[in-house]
């Protein structure tokens, strides 16, 4: 097993990860655990649980109680139209805008962060299942096309990630919100307990629920333990008590002694063989040091959001498909 690894460009893989963000980690975590050398590839720089930098300060040990100052906000525009994602203390988790443009024809606010663990270290947590209303929905409709699976065919899955992620929540059993293998919820606070007795009192058709979301309430799963309420997940959560690749499925993947994880690693192109018309490999920048590189891969998955998934396929010419 190699964490931080250059990789071998010698070697074929079984398989070859592109992002380690939320699906990417899944995917190593499944791949390396049915045996499979697995080859992870991250555009960003390390980030290894649990080092987050701000994790621990408190605002008095910042220079700006944790404001960052104008003339640094003026690096992040789309990133800061969330309104609250950039101060001192987690501005490092999303990209320079000035250093990541793009064109917007229309406004589109494309969120991101380059490091290992992308997006699960920045999304919100909360985990909810669709229903057959969901799936259904364009069939009901004559919209669109049919979903080809319904609910009771997902629902293991469902189980299977709830199981190992950890998610917290309220049983319901309401049809069109299935309810999930929750931990024990977070307690309502004062107001948000009168405002459910209030609902129910004047509303009958109305519920109140607290949200369902992928942090540990209760007990442990590995090195992960409980939610200790600080109310700073977004720097990082040093207890693992909400999922994150970093946390949870990059360490199983890394715990089987199958996973090459390198960071640095910006995939440019995926290899394609005319002949086996298959994907063989992909070409790599490294972000530090400026050479190109060839891995070979069995099977790739390509994780890299979906816009950086697409960015690589066009990227991708071949004399079978001489536009991406």
């Amino acid at each position: 097993m190699n964490y931080n690894s250059k990789g071998e460009e010698s070697i074929t893989y079984d398989a070859i990860v592109v992002g380690s963000g939320i699906s990417g980690g899944w995917a190593a975590k499944e791949l390396c655990e049915k045996g499979l050398k697995t080859l992870v590839l991250e555009r960003g720089r390390m980030v290894r649980h649990p080092e987050y930098p701000t994790a621990n300060l408190d605002p008095w040990d910042d220079k700006y109680r944790n404001r960052t100052p104008a003339s640094e906000k003026q690096k992040f525009p789309i990133q800061n139209r969330t309104g609250y994602v950039i101060t001192e203390a987690t501005k490092h988790w999303w990209v320079n805008d000035l250093e990541n443009p793009y064109t917007e024809v229309k406004r589109f606010d494309w969120i991101r962060g380059y490091h290992v663990g992308g997006r699960s270290l920045l999304w919100g947590r909360q985990s909810y299942r669709w229903s057959d209303l969901d799936f259904e929905a364009n069939a009901r409709d004559g919209f669109g096309v049919d979903w080809p699976v319904r609910y009771a065919d997902i629902a293991p899955w469902y189980d299977y990630v709830d199981d190992f992620i950890g998610v917290s929540g309220a049983k319901e059993g309401l049809a069109h919100l299935p309810d999930g293998k929750f931990q024990p919820p977070m307690e309502m606070n004062c107001v948000e307990k009168h405002l459910r007795e209030k609902l129910q009192k004047n509303y009958s058709d109305r519920l109140m629920t607290i949200g369902r979301v992928a942090h540990i309430t209760q007990g442990t799963k590995g090195s992960r333990g409980t939610c200790q309420y600080r109310n700073r997940c977004m720097r990082g959560c040093p207890y693992g008590a909400y999922f994150s690749s970093n946390s949870s499925t990059l360490p199983a993947a890394e715990a089987t002694g199958n996973m090459t994880l390198r960071p640095h690693s910006i995939v440019h192109a995926i290899q394609y063989d005319d002949k086996t018309q298959k994907a063989t490999g992909v070409i790599v920048l490294d972000a530090e040091t400026r050479e190109y590189h060839e891995f070979k891969a069995k099977v790739i998955f390509l994780c890299a959001s979906t816009l950086g998934s697409t960015w690589i396929l066009l990227n991708s010419r071949s004399s079978r498909f001489p536009d991406g």
